[in-house]
């Protein structure tokens, strides 16, 4: 994986944060920050929002009342 240095100001009490929590994990600073931004911005959201934006278009449908679905799902399951 490639690697690039990036610079950026934060103040004291964030830094003390970082510096913390990455005591406390038993990782560095820098492990955090990247994390944090895969977590907020993941490799993947251009995916996920297409998924996310495809069910939120598809076409309604019917669905059994919830006495049905348990019974339809213990059945899938090997319950009955």
């Amino acid at each position: 994986m490639k690697t690039e240095r990036l610079q950026v100001l934060i103040d004291t009490v964030q830094r003390e944060r970082l510096e913390t929590t990455a005591a406390a994990r038993g990782v560095s600073v820098a492990h955090l920050v990247r994390t944090a931004i895969d977590v907020v911005y993941p490799p993947d959201s251009d995916r996920r929002r297409a998924a996310a934006a495809a069910i939120l278009d598809a076409e309604p449908m019917d669905v059994p009342d919830v006495a049905e679905l348990r019974d339809e799902l213990d059945a899938l399951r090997g319950r009955r």
